[in-house]
């Protein structure tokens, strides 16, 4: 249940001690319970040596808006710095001999902030936040055909809440500071590792104001094709270019840290979250495929140098760019919005648990979901539907359910959308997986490893160390030019031991549960539209026709001893009427 906010920090140690070397790395995660989690590898091994955690709050104003404080994200990331500093002069390591720092973050969240102040704006507005429903209906009706995929062979998305695209537009129509900042030349925009690079190379005295190519391609304003921002869809999307961050490759120097314990360490590696789960999968050859469980499920497949267009409502994305001379990687990309997300929602809504980890203990109570099925559409379904009118429901309750069975409903609902978007990549790729490759804090839930694997009829295969994302965006900032500390050629990359789950029911069980989920579905859909009830006063006296009901009926039921024939009158007439 990672991947909210990551920043990874590549170590390199040298010692001399029979010509020994040792490359060590750290990384900062946010969870989806709001902690800025740092953790410390070995590069040979890839095993965890040390971690620090720090948490952070995230911020719901109003129904499906999610935000968060970036004055608080880089706080609480200089925090975990300097703890994790002195946790490894504790262990002897001597942090003079860092040479590399990465970032990693969540892909689509979107800050603006004053190049003069350094300040933020406005809040982070979070990818999977719902406010910008109204801004897509506005811009499709600017489409021909209301056509959500006309940008798709440019950008490989959807017109979708999800991208930084319209969160900026959002942001540029109702937030009157980012208005005059951007009128007066003081605005810039960027996704979490862009704020984050920028203040930590120094922000207002000389802050470096760039992105990767895997971010970019999250924002709905870049050109997969050209790897530059596309001037049609800024205009179309009536954004200043100027306000957009430089991109750049996925691993090359960027700037050096200016501040705290790591002063004068080259920040190198930057991916997006699901891109550095990719290659810390060492999904580098073509049809190589990761899901990542974090507060949302990615379902990644490496399609190579060529961009592969989905038929099935998946998004062509940008794997990788590990070099700026280094050919630009494609990705098919499956994107579930509720995945670890549907767990905190048990635990901190219903209370049917107190900690994450009781989920799976209570479903491998009974091993079923005896006939209930929960389809977790909180904010709308993703891949492949794209729609934003579902909203959550729980079906199939009878008076035997009990909470255990809807914690294994819960645990069911992120296998069943992973097989959506798997059977769907299958069809675009041609060559069903053999295996899937997973990662994440979730797939430490070993109830739910196996049902997925019950419910693919393949097996799925966990690597020890789940927290791949971190080691992915360690291993790009390591093989920077310039850094030169870590080999990405297969052959020299450590084996990761992994844990594998074989199906254990047979294929005619898992098709009969996956048809029902479909039918939940199904019945998921049209719940929600973009027209938002008024928030003034909700007494009954605000609706005339109710209130004057309600006080009516009242004075009927008083006199009605004493006017038992008008009474019997009215009714025959409101009878007639009906």
């Amino acid at each position: 249940m990672r991947k909210w906010l990551s920043i990874i920090t590549s170590l390199y140690l040298f010692q001399r001690t029979n010509v020994i070397y040792r490359c060590l790395h750290f990384c900062v995660h946010r969870k989806l319970n709001c902690v800025i989690y740092l953790q410390v590898f070995n590069a040979k091994t890839a095993e965890l040596l040390s971690h620090h955690q720090v948490e952070i709050q995230q911020k719901f104003p109003k129904e499906g808006w999610v935000e968060q404080d970036p004055k608080e994200i880089l706080k609480s990331v200089y925090e975990c710095v300097e703890r994790t500093c002195e946790k490894l002069q504790q262990l002897n390591i001597d942090i003079t001999n860092i040479k590399a720092i990465g970032v990693s973050n969540q892909r689509e969240t979107t800050v603006v902030w004053d190049k003069i102040t350094g300040e933020p704006l406005y809040n982070a507005i979070v990818w999977l936040d719902l406010r910008t429903q109204s801004t897509v209906e506005r811009l499709l009706k600017r489409i021909p055909g209301n056509n959500k995929s006309f940008f798709k062979f440019r950008t490989g998305l959807p017109l979708s809440t999800y991208f930084s695209a319209v969160k900026l537009r959002w942001l540029l129509d109702n937030v009157e500071e980012i208005r005059q900042a951007v009128d007066n030349g003081r605005a810039m925009f960027g996704t979490i590792d862009s704020w984050l690079i920028w203040c930590l190379t120094g922000g207002k005295n000389g802050g470096v104001h760039c992105t990767d190519v895997t971010n970019a391609s999250r924002t709905m304003l870049f050109n997969i094709h050209s790897l530059d921002w596309d001037p049609e869809l800024c205009q179309f999307f009536d954004i200043p270019m100027e306000i957009l961050p430089k991109v750049r490759s996925s691993s090359e120097i960027y700037g050096l840290m200016k501040s705290g314990a790591l002063t004068g360490v080259p920040i190198s590696g930057c991916l997006g979250d699901q891109s550095a789960a990719l290659v810390g999968q060492m999904c580098f050859q073509d049809g190589q495929a990761k899901n990542t469980y974090g507060t949302g499920c990615f379902l990644l497949c490496n399609t190579g140098q060529k961009s592969v267009f989905s038929e099935h409502g998946l998004l062509t994305t940008i794997a990788y760019k590990l070099g700026r001379d280094k050919p630009v990687c494609y990705a098919l990309e499956g994107s579930v919005a509720i995945a670890g997300a549907v767990v905190r929602w048990l635990r901190d809504n219903l209370g049917i648990v107190k900690t994450s980890q009781e989920i799976e203990k209570l479903a491998a109570e009974v091993g079923t979901s005896y006939g209930c099925y929960f389809v977790p559409a909180f904010s709308g379904l993703y891949a492949p539907y794209w729609e934003p009118s579902a909203r959550g429901i729980i079906c199939g309750l009878t008076q035997f359910t009990n909470k255990n069975h809807i914690a294994f409903a819960a645990l069911e609902a992120v296998c069943f959308q992973t097989r959506e978007i798997l059977d769907a990549m299958n069809k675009d790729c041609g060559i069903p997986l053999s295996q899937l490759q997973v990662d994440g804090g979730m797939t430490n839930n070993k109830v739910l490893m196996q049902l997925q694997s019950d419910i693919l009829c393949i097996p799925v295969v966990k690597p020890s160390m789940p927290e791949t994302t971190a080691l992915g965006a360690a291993m790009a900032a390591g093989a920077a030019e310039g850094v030169g500390i870590w080999s990405l050629n297969p052959g020299d990359l450590t084996a990761v031991t992994c844990e594998r789950f074989e199906p254990q029911i047979n294929p005619e069980e898992s098709e009969y549960r996956y048809a029902r989920w479909k039918k939940a579905v199904m019945k998921s859909m049209g719940w929600e539209t973009s027209e938002a009830p008024s928030n003034g006063d909700t007494s009954i006296f605000c609706s005339l026709p109710l209130g004057f009901f309600i006080m009516s009926s009242m004075v009927m039921l008083i006199g009605a001893k004493y006017v038992s024939v008008i009474s019997i009158v009215s009714l025959r007439i409101e009878s007639t009427e009906d």
